[in-house]
């Protein structure tokens, strides 16, 4: 009895055991969700962020160092948000960027980090609900096939929302706004 005859029988096991769990995983996490992308008008937030400048890989420990802070002061943390200023695709995966978290109009700035406004404006907004690691490459190949079939390119600064889905085992809304 050769590998192969071995193989043409245990396929079904295998395909139960490992491609649907990977193929049920990818899907739990927004993998096959569509990303809408519409033209709109965004805003006005208020943020209280820290500044990043390094690999676009380590961006969390600067986002979870900014919530720490909002803990610490006993601020609630709203939405994440993300101010992306550089692209990484022209700095080998560096980026510099403002991290942290929405703040609500009458709360203090949390000690240590610094008040950043976005004002109300139009922009292409790219919204799909998945999970946080998968949202944002979605999110920006959506945009950047929905600007190249009007000609258009890709153009930073980009403005990243993730609104928890406020559930352990449910997924979250990742919005990604460009300036029209």
């Amino acid at each position: 009895m050769g590998v192969s005859s071995v193989f043409k029988k245990q396929w079904p096991a295998f395909v139960l055991a490992f491609v649907l769990p990977l193929l049920a995983i990818f899907w739990w996490w927004g993998g096959f969700r569509v990303v809408s992308v519409t033209e709109t008008e965004a805003g006005p937030y208020r943020y209280a962020y820290l500044e990043y400048e390094g690999p676009i890989s380590n961006m969390r420990k600067t986002q979870r160092k900014a919530l720490d802070e909002f803990n610490a002061a006993k601020v609630e943390a709203g939405d994440t948000i993300s101010v992306i200023l550089t692209d990484p695709r022209a700095t080998h995966g560096k980026v510099r960027a403002q991290l942290g978290y929405v703040l609500a109009d009458a709360a203090p700035l949390p000690e240590g980090l610094k008040e950043g406004r976005i004002e109300r404006r139009p922009v292409y907004a790219a919204q799909v609900q998945a999970a946080v690691l998968l949202a944002p490459s979605k999110a920006y190949q959506a945009l950047s096939d929905a600007l190249a079939s009007q000609g258009k390119p890709l153009s930073l600064p980009t403005v990243e929302l993730y609104r928890p889905a406020g559930e352990a085992y449910r997924i979250g809304t990742f919005t990604l706004e460009m300036n029209r």
